[in-house]
């Protein structure tokens, strides 16, 4: 036991980090009630500034629990109480809270925040058995919060920034070619490619039947008729370099096997042939990412509950984390598998990098 005096000040700046914490994810709960019953989106359809009694009666809920949730929310800095404790939002907060068509929209995460903490209770047996847990563990509205996480932004990025970025990858499917996007989830950014080139070929990978089904409905709502949605498992990525193009959007990091699969993308693409890797911003070491990652802490306690328990749902999963493949990882790993040509593209996020890579 140390035997060194406590400062009272530090103890007290200490005590305050801590629950500073606390704070966060009580406050993520109350961003997760509001995003399901529909306060962010009574708020933004006002004209003006509501009550709590008002917004109650705009939602159908009880003012007192109304009340209590906008006083959160406002000590929070996330809406807006004036001086009569009438809330509103700033046009920052609904483009972020109260906006499903913006890029900038961010409830994906809190939607499947109940399933994401109830990992909570799985995770003392996996620290001990070293055996994570795959997505499909999350419900089907873990699927379902991935979706409304990625699919504002590939609405409004996709087609005019990103694939243009690619080299001679708008021109092909243009024409008409063979895209595979492996780790497809609910489908969203295969049913907007099918729909722009219908002279191209798309085919969606994923072993998550929760998003598989989310992706056939989609399809059948679309209307779209040159996708289709198959899991690897019994499909497997064909390996006969038949493909034009490979997609991956923020899946190599989450998969038990990735250098497997990069070698299998490989196999998959003619010679000539393209693969978009879209993966989380990370660097090489804990130190850098911990210096320069504002969200580092966010992100590693995320690989815990989701993403490395993906990657190590199996017993031989290799387990790279949600800050796990950098980019000169993810140039190694290429290499490995046979690709000469990587280049980093010059496209702004947050969170992710994009990559094009080549035989």
């Amino acid at each position: 036991m140390s035997t060194t005096e406590i400062d009272p000040d530090r103890l007290k700046m200490f005590s305050f980090q801590l629950f500073t914490k606390l704070e966060g994810a009580v406050t993520s709960g109350m961003i997760h009630l509001g995003d399901q019953l529909g306060l962010y989106s009574a708020l933004r359809a006002a004209d003006t500034a509501m009550t709590s009694a008002e917004l109650a009666d705009a939602t159908g809920l009880s003012e007192r629990w109304v009340r209590e949730w906008a006083y959160n929310q406002a000590a929070a800095g996330l809406i807006v109480a004036d001086a009569d404790e009438r809330f509103s939002l700033t046009p920052e907060a609904t483009a972020v809270l109260a906006s499903p068509d913006h890029p900038a929209y961010g409830m994906g995460m809190f939607h499947r925040l109940p399933q994401t903490m109830r990992a909570v209770e799985e995770m003392p047996e996996s620290f001990r058995s070293g055996l994570g847990h795959d997505y499909d563990s999350h419900g089907p509205q873990g699927a379902v919060g991935i979706e409304r996480s990625f699919e504002p932004w590939n609405r409004a990025f996709l087609l005019p920034l990103v694939l243009p970025a690619v080299e001679g990858v708008v021109a092909k499917l243009q024409h008409g070619a063979k895209l595979a996007d492996v780790g497809c989830g609910a489908g969203g950014a295969v049913l907007l490619m099918a729909k722009e080139f219908p002279r191209s070929t798309f085919t969606g990978y994923d072993i998550s039947q929760f998003a598989l089904a989310r992706a056939d409905q989609k399809q059948l709502e679309s209307g779209v008729v040159n996708a289709t949605f198959v899991d690897p498992r019994r499909t497997p990525l064909p390996n006969d370099q038949s493909l034009d193009v490979v997609t991956t959007f923020d899946c190599i990091h989450d998969m038990t096997h990735p250098q497997q699969m990069i070698a299998a993308i490989r196999a998959a693409l003619k010679p000539d042939g393209t693969w978009l890797l879209v993966d989380i911003k990370a660097l090489d070491t804990f130190a850098e990412n911990a210096r320069k990652n504002p969200m580092a802490s966010l992100m590693y306690g995320i690989s815990v509950l989701s993403c490395m328990s993906s990657a190590l749902s199996e017993p031989d999963g290799e387990g790279l984390g949600t800050l796990g493949l950098s980019q000169g990882r993810a140039q190694q790993m290429a290499t490995e598998a046979g690709f000469t040509r990587f280049r980093r593209l010059d496209i702004d996020h947050a969170v992710n990098a994009f990559y094009e890579v080549r035989p």
